[in-house]
């Protein structure tokens, strides 16, 4: 560890979302392993439903986690018109009591940089202000940063008298991160609606403000996104700094210990590469018409499977899923709980994703593509079946299917709050296409689990990301 006159400061201010944390913790810990001199700071906002995150396991003496003060939140009603805005606003509120962090830190350390979350982008004026150079770290992947980039320059394009949100019947949009033509219907839902749109300008239109673009993606993953960033003259420069994963299964299996015991017990008795996963990421849930749905199509696919399943809260009502158990899924579909007490497949609610993904009896993985699931994924050179849920998850299925070739589709525009259904027979397909051995998306998969380590070697083209942004932070600290 450098001596205390020689520590450099750095202040990372994530959103409040289980994801976004954690991608911030290991990045952290990721650059202090490259330099010791580093002294990390992370502002946590207490998310606004669900418990406080708790410090992580094997935190360094130069990791603090500081939780900020409470503010009011903001209306409820927002919470279910628009989540991005709710979120957005809500992190915002949160300026005053970033800058007293802030202030507080440099009295020990200096503080050299400050990392701000694409929710926490309103708050980068602190700064500004206090003139720290604020970085941009995108915990998504460099297609979708450049979809953001291209909705904010398309309102500018516009202007503010045609600031219309995107429609379904929109003519294809030409997105330079992807090499295809981009159909607004895989754009996602908020940005479909006014709230959700204007939201979504406000933040991206902060983005090219940063010193930097810090990007949770390898070069060899999106080559042309990647690419397509760093010729853009308007962006700072772009660093790749991925794949940032938390492998270490995080502080859960501790609380978890008898359900971790169950699940890798029954994977360890499971023929190589026989088992389907299935899991939606941490918002993910299923309406019994759809779990009953992807419970006939399982059974009709002959596949064993893993399947982490939850439920959602009732209409009106905020806060995490609960787990269905067994009982309810065969009461869902009789048949199902034959297959279960064959031993042919496990259901759970809870599940160590990175632990499952890694285990040799895996051989597909059923996904919402998050971002996070799609990089562990991948490390395990894992082929996926895409089923986005939320978020910008449709975007990235349609990058991995359509542009890499590196996952099935099963249903890559699909809304669940319309009560639209995928139903038995498209599981099943993409299933079977999944698990065939010859298909080239497994190979394409794990040729990528061995690029995706490289990319974090010495030389690799993250390494030398990484450095050159470790240099910079460096050379503006003196």
């Amino acid at each position: 560890m450098g001596s205390i006159n020689n520590l450099v400061g750095l202040v990372f201010v994530p959103a409040p979302l289980p994801g976004h944390l954690v991608s911030t913790i290991e990045f952290a810990r990721h650059l202090l392993a490259r330099d010791d001199r580093f002294s990390i700071t992370i502002l946590i906002v207490k998310p606004p439903f669900g418990p406080p995150p708790t410090s992580p396991p094997h935190e360094s003496n130069n990791i603090r986690l500081v939780m900020l003060p409470e503010v009011e939140p903001p209306p409820a009603h927002l919470l279910h018109e628009c989540i991005e805005q709710y979120v957005s606003e809500y992190t915002t509120s949160h300026k005053p009591h970033i800058k007293d962090a802030v202030l507080n830190a440099a009295t020990s350390v200096p503080t050299a940089a400050m990392f701000f979350d694409f929710f926490a982008m309103l708050t980068m004026d602190v700064a500004k202000e206090l003139g720290i150079p604020g970085y941009l770290f995108y915990t998504s992947g460099a297609g979708v940063l450049g979809l953001t980039l291209h909705v904010s320059d398309r309102y500018d394009r516009l202007g503010a008298d045609h600031d219309h949100p995107f429609s379904a019947s929109d003519a294809d949009e030409i997105v330079p991160t992807f090499v295809n033509p981009f159909p607004p219907r895989f754009i996602p839902k908020f940005l479909h609606t006014k709230l959700g749109y204007k939201a979504f300008v406000n933040l991206a239109r902060r983005f090219r403000e940063a010193k930097g673009f810090v990007v949770n993606t390898f070069d060899e993953l999106e080559p042309h996104a990647v690419e397509s960033l760093r010729h853009d003259a308007r962006n700072p420069p772009v660093y790749t700094v991925g794949p940032i994963l938390d492998l270490a299964g995080q502080s859960h299996v501790k609380t978890h210990k008898e359900e971790h015991e169950r699940i890798v017990g029954w994977l360890d008795g499971q023929p190589e590469s026989s088992v389907v996963f299935l899991c939606f990421g941490s918002a993910g849930t299923m309406e019994e018409a759809q779990a009953r749905e992807v419970a006939q199509g399982l059974i009709n696919s002959g596949a064993r499977f893993l399947w982490a399943v939850r439920r959602p809260q009732p209409q009106g009502k905020v806060g995490p899923p609960t787990d269905y158990t067994a009982e309810d899924l065969k009461e869902l579909l009789p048949a199902l709980g034959k297959v279960v007490d064959e031993g042919k497949g496990l259901i759970c609610g809870w599940v160590p994703q990175a632990e499952v993904l890694a285990h040799k009896a895996i051989g597909g993985f059923v996904s919402h593509c998050g971002w996070n699931s799609t990089l562990e994924s991948l490390w395990y050179g894992k082929p996926m079946a895409a089923w986005p849920m939320y978020a910008e998850q449709q975007c990235n299925s349609f990058q991995l299917v359509r542009e890499l070739g590196l996952a099935v589709e099963l249903r890559l525009a699909y809304d669940k709050d319309s009560g639209d259904l995928v139903v038995a027979d498209e599981l099943e397909k993409a299933i079977n296409s999944l698990m065939d051995p010859d298909n080239q998306v497994r190979s394409r998969a794990e040729e990528m689990a061995v690029k995706s380590r490289k990319a974090l070697l010495k030389s690799g083209s993250s390494f030398d990301s990484v450095g050159r942004l470790i240099d910079d932070i460096l050379l503006s600290s003196t």
